[in-house]
């Protein structure tokens, strides 16, 4: 079995990391740069950096804060908001973030998935999709989850890996900072419907949600931003007790 992943997520907003409860109510969460180095150091095994208005205020992802960034880590580093081009990808990727991630814009050019993979190879490319369940059904909602696209979550996620993507980070709406554990049928389903790694995001609220995603499906790695960032939840104590749970951990 892979060793599972812990994932911090930075989603910044002006300059600055926020957070809400399902995309609303933000609040300020720190700086960037000095979450980033924290967790670095403090056994985070990747870092996941969303600007979260770009696509929303129609520009692009904040390069130099990337830049900056990308000095103060030595672990992987995702950057996703605004990337509309292979160009947008390409900058990022030579500023120093390891993968780009794709959300709204893949959904509007399924096409641009399959030019990043092919510039950059697919493990650079990771398809972010933020899902809501509307009835009985998940759907794919976009920019910032304002808009459903009606397409059903799973069906996209088959889709997004045929066009080239080397990860899905998997995003839960209704579960996002609700704090209740993540989503775990519609997210096990959607990783048993793919064979590329799928991060599971949305919901989690103590470190035994993270037992029960891995426990519980065969997701590669559990993102969370909010029991981090406020000290809720300490990255080193819940892999000890992941551990305690025979749960192969990095």
């Amino acid at each position: 079995m892979l060793k599972k992943r812990i994932i911090p997520c930075l989603d910044i907003k002006d300059g600055r990391v926020v957070k809400g409860v399902q995309f609303l109510a933000l609040k300020d969460a720190g700086n960037p740069v000095a979450l980033a180095s924290f967790y670095s150091k403090n056994g985070a095994d990747e870092l996941v950096f969303l600007d979260i208005s770009a696509t929303l205020e129609g520009r692009k992802t904040l390069v130099d804060l990337v830049t900056r960034l990308s000095k103060e880590i030595n672990i992987p580093f995702t950057v996703g908001g605004g990337i509309q081009s292979v160009e947008d990808a390409q900058l990022l990727l030579q500023s120093g973030a390891d993968k780009v991630s794709l959300n709204s814009a893949a959904v509007a050019h399924p096409k641009l998935i399959t030019q990043i993979a092919e510039a950059f190879g697919s493990q650079s490319v990771v398809v972010a999709i933020d899902i809501k369940k509307v009835e009985n059904d998940w759907y794919v909602f976009i920019k910032g989850g304002t808009e459903s696209t009606g397409i059903l979550a799973i069906d996209w996620a088959q889709k997004a890996e045929a066009l080239g993507a080397g990860e899905l980070l998997i995003t839960s709406m209704n579960n996002d900072g609700a704090k209740d554990g993540f989503a775990l049928e519609i997210t096990n389903a959607i990783n048993q419907a793919v064979s590329i790694p799928v991060i599971a995001s949305g919901g989690a609220g103590s470190a035994n949600d993270f037992v029960e995603l891995f426990t519980q499906t065969e997701v590669s790695a559990g993102l969370a931003a909010s029991i981090f960032h406020f000290n809720e939840v300490a990255i080193p104590d819940l892999k000890t007790l992941l551990k305690t749970q025979n749960i192969p951990i990095r």
